[in-house]
């Protein structure tokens, strides 16, 4: 178990940071995690600088957006500090704290499980704050995961001189990330810090790397971003666009993007997943989201498609991503910490019976 941090060792702690001697490194110096273009990345952008001309510009915008990336790292050191330095001076929005919009959020692993101990809360566009002290001398392993809805020019993690801190380990699956494609939910809205946004909570569940290409307002399917997609060679594909997709053609995009994706990635399941819709609608009446016609145009290409993929395509209906009492969302559409649980654990089994589905497919081809 994490120790507890009585006030007295707190304050101790405090007083022997301030004495010690730091040591800082940089967070692409460590295990950097959340990128699907690492060799190529920007500092901290989630797509290549090659893709400016290519991807459709909404999302080339939010793609300095540091959502679901990550720092992994492991230390002995009695202390964790963070700086970062933000790249939008707006740190928070109206129906989203700066914690999630601006903010880093630490994690260490607890025996089988992952437990958040510290976040570092934005006041200015240069940070600095200790997320966790009073630590016994014993090595454990920590995910930063960087902010949701702004970009960072750099992340430095900081450790008392004399500590060890060193890149971690692969995660212990052995698998190969999850990439997530969607809208502002996926991205993150309306988490209160970083690691709420359902796709690092999956991750943490499987124990897997998760890619957060979650682009909000603009996750549309063009068959520009099915080409972007289909260049990465995930264990899994989620594809959430469906809550930005009401004005454009929901059956034709989609297919082409299983087609793309098939084409290039023939032994990587995917994952739809429908709209929750408006929880505030069963006022007038309408309480099944698999009634909205976006729903009903992905089920229409889910059973046109689903004989070929052979066993590789999976679906998640939208009336199982929140609870029946409508609490899970600030507004109606985006998601509270609770939704985010809500939302993780429909799709977490999914996730999981779609990674055993392609280590079978793998196995039988000799991949």
């Amino acid at each position: 178990m994490i120790v507890a941090l009585a006030l007295a060792g707190a304050v101790a702690g405090a007083a022997e940071d301030a004495a010690a001697e730091m040591k800082w490194v940089e967070g692409y110096e460590l295990t950097l995690e959340g990128l699907g273009w690492p060799s190529e990345r920007d500092a901290y952008r989630r797509l290549p600088l090659r893709m400016e001309k290519t991807a459709p510009e909404a999302v080339w915008n939010l793609s300095d957006h540091s959502a679901g990336v990550a720092v992994r790292f492991e230390s002995d050191a009695p202390s964790i500090h963070v700086r970062w330095h933000i790249i939008n001076p707006n740190l928070a929005m109206d129906h989203m704290p700066a914690t999630g919009v601006s903010g880093v959020d630490l994690y260490t692993r607890d025996g089988k499980t992952w437990r958040w101990i510290g976040t570092g809360r934005p006041y200015e566009t240069q940070e600095e704050a200790t997320l966790v002290k009073g630590l016994s001398k014993k090595n454990r392993e920590y995910i930063l995961y960087l902010p949701l809805y702004n970009g960072v020019h750099s992340v430095q993690i900081g450790v008392p001189a004399g500590s060890d801190l060193r890149p971690a380990a692969p995660w212990r699956s052995g698998r190969k990330p999850v990439v997530f494609y969607g809208t502002s939910i996926l991205q993150g809205g309306c988490a209160s810090r970083p690691g709420m946004a359902y796709p690092a909570i999956v991750g943490r569940k499987l124990e897997v790397e998760s890619i957060n290409l979650g682009f909000s307002g603009a996750a549309r399917s063009e068959p520009e971003m099915a080409d972007i997609l289909a260049e990465l060679n995930p264990s899994v594909f989620v594809i959430d666009p469906l809550p930005n997709m009401g004005a454009v053609p929901v059956e034709e995009r989609l297919t082409n993007l299983l087609r793309v994706l098939k084409r290039k990635n023939p032994f990587t399941p995917v994952v739809l997943v429908e709209s929750a819709g408006y929880r505030g609608e069963f006022v007038r009446g309408v309480r099944d989201p698999g009634k909205l016609q976006i729903n009903r145009s992905m089920r229409k290409v889910y059973d046109a498609s689903v004989k070929d993929w052979n066993g590789l395509l999976f679906y998640v209906e939208g009336g199982r991503l929140f609870g029946p009492d409508g609490e899970g969302t600030v507004d109606g559409v985006h998601a509270t910490d609770l939704g985010f649980l809500q939302m993780a654990d429909a799709i977490t089994p999914v996730v999981k019976a779609a990674l055993k589905a392609g280590e079978r497919a793998a196995g039988q081809k000799g991949l």
